[in-house]
């Protein structure tokens, strides 16, 4: 495996699944799978304080947890998937999508008249296909483009988003990646760029788990909202990267 492959679970084909994770702090780790058939398989460390490995008969669908030194166990920092809540496992997701907008070649950023909308409060329903009905009415106001404030995964069903702790992850109660892909091929067939208001100098306390990995906080910084990023201290490298991809 490649020391440049991205962090998290990506599933290859026929059925299997590679996992990389950081977990530099830890003598070893293993992967649970939940479902299909339950599991627990470890997983070989490699440079960077990188562990990884390829599982066999890990479909789109089925749930994961790290286990650390044989101890604790988390869901993935990288997942992309918590259908069950920060607190739940991490779901393989299919890499594949139907998208239709291929028609979409975006617009000059000169252009953009924003509409920052928060999808939990948006509709009644509260999800990103809610969304979809309304794009018209965007439109017609004369929105370019649609910002969504933060639906990275956070504790409960409606949030700010501004204390999410999977950055990886869209919003399970919102309707999950599927549901955010949706959206943005419906924002593009209809013309409209969209934006992600992101937050990246802290993560929420319930369901944080980043610590437990390796060295991502630091106490050289301060903020009002919790502890802040180790992006310039001993370590720091592999965090970095963790937020730019």
């Amino acid at each position: 495996m490649s020391p440049e492959s991205p962090p998290g679970a990506a599933y290859l084909g026929e059925g299997k699944t590679v996992f990389r994770v950081w977990a530099p702090f830890s003598g070893a780790v293993s992967v649970h799978v939940m479902e299909p058939r339950e599991r627990t398989l470890p997983l070989e460390k490699s440079q960077n304080g990188y562990f990884t490995g390829v599982i066999d008969d890990v479909p789109p669908g089925s749930l994961y947890r790290y286990v650390l030194d044989g101890k604790r166990e988390f869901p993935d920092p990288a997942s992309r998937s918590q259908p069950q809540g920060v607190h739940g496992p991490s779901q393989i997701m299919p890499p594949d999508f139907p998208w239709e907008d291929a028609g979409w070649s975006g617009i000059e950023l000169q252009d953009y008249i924003i509409y920052e909308l928060h999808v939990g409060t948006f509709t009644p329903e509260g999800t990103f296909d809610a969304v979809i009905g309304h794009l018209d009415e965007l439109k017609a106001l004369g929105i370019t483009a649609v910002e969504l404030m933060p639906v990275n995964q956070f504790p409960g069903g409606r949030n700010w988003g501004y204390d999410g702790v999977f950055l990886y992850a869209a919003q399970d109660s919102y309707g999950g990646p599927d549901g955010l892909r949706r959206l943005v091929d419906a924002c593009h067939r209809a013309g409209l760029a969209v934006v992600l208001d992101v937050v990246y100098n802290h993560l929420g306390p319930e369901g944080n788990c980043l610590g437990g990995y390796g060295p991502y906080f630091t106490d050289r910084y301060h903020t009002p909202w919790g502890a802040s990023l180790n992006f310039d201290g001993a370590d720091s490298d592999e965090v970095r990267r963790f937020f730019i991809e």
